[in-house]
């Protein structure tokens, strides 16, 4: 097979890219100019190929090992390689938020110098926190008012409870004058979302825990740790440090990753993982499921573009135009 340079590799914008992997008891290599992972069976050694050019993220989980020479052609990809536990959490090695990043010098510097031209101003990062919000909320109204196989359990935007509730949270974002008014405005919407979806689904008692081993935990675990695996593809394309945070910042190290994801996980996580819980889904099949949505709902082109517009100081309340990085 034909080699290729590593501007051939990059053809795909990350924004554009499909896949995002989960990988455990197997060993990743290069063979051949492919990046390939092995899975050792009965009877015979199987082998699999990653399509590197159109993947985002490579997770690593338990009983895993990598080749000097995959991790080489995976970093000319442009490809975030994250070590975790079993089931994809929790993440394990730390470098900037438990990534390996690929190491490039040709990264945008646009938008790091756009970034710090407002973080170390208080109200304009306010402001940049009020606007992720904001886009979290109006992006949950956009796709639970089109996707039908969420308005089959029930999660419609058109709900009087959700409407109500997103209502109340849009007033205390913009009546908010600190970043802790937003965290708690923050989470009494994603509360009110979980019990949504415990009527929705009939689940029955749920307490949020991440030590919690009940499905819809798990799966919610699961989930948010590929949402943070787009999060921290965006922020390294687009060259902005994990550090520089709107909102998490003060409690989380990295947690401009936190921000970004955000954006995506009650729309697209919460309501299925209550979903894929309480149809006793396997963890492949929830899995499976998430990359789905994040294909179908251009999960990637959403955190890029939010990023971009506030990096670049575009008009905040413009829609979503559709541009990739």
């Amino acid at each position: 097979m034909e080699n290729f340079s590593p501007s051939d590799l990059k053809a795909i914008l990350h924004s554009k890219r499909a896949n995002l992997y989960y990988l455990e008891h197997c060993r990743v290599m290069q063979k051949d100019g492919r990046v390939l992972y092995l899975t050792e069976a009965s009877k015979e050694n199987q082998y699999w190929n990653i399509p590197i050019a159109n993947t985002t993220v490579i997770l690593l989980g338990t009983g895993t090992s990598i080749t000097q020479a995959a991790v080489r052609m995976l970093a000319s990809a442009g490809v975030l390689i994250g070590f975790c536990g079993g089931g994809g959490t929790p993440l394990l090695m730390a470098t900037e938020i438990e990534w390996l990043s690929p190491q490039s010098e040709y990264r945008p510097t646009e938008y790091i110098q756009g970034w710090m031209g407002f973080w170390f101003d208080d109200t304009k990062r306010l402001q940049a926190a009020k606007y992720f919000q904001t886009q979290r909320m109006a992006y949950l109204q956009s796709i639970w008012g089109k996707d039908r196989d969420l308005q089959q359990y029930g999660f419609d935007a058109s709900s009087p409870f959700v409407q109500q509730a997103i209502d109340r949270c849009q007033a205390r974002i913009d009546s908010a004058n600190q970043v802790s008014h937003l965290l708690q405005a923050e989470a009494e919407l994603t509360k009110k979302l979980y019990k949504h979806a415990l009527t929705c689904t009939e689940y029955g008692d749920f307490t949020r825990s991440h030590e919690a081993e009940d499905l819809a935990n798990a799966f919610l675990n699961h989930g948010n740790y590929l949402a943070y695996g787009l999060a921290a593809t965006t922020l390294w394309v687009l060259g902005i440090p994990h550090g520089f945070a709107v909102m998490h910042g003060k409690t989380r190290r990295g947690a401009l990753v936190f921000d970004v994801a955000d954006l995506i996980k009650d729309t697209l996580i919460l309501p299925w993982a209550f979903i894929c819980a309480k149809e006793g889904a396997t963890e492949q099949e929830f899995r499976q499921q998430c990359l789905q949505n994040f294909t179908d709902h251009k999960a990637l082109d959403f955190m890029f573009n939010q990023v971009k517009r506030i990096a670049l100081k575009t008009d905040w309340k413009d829609k979503d135009d559709g541009t990739t990085d």
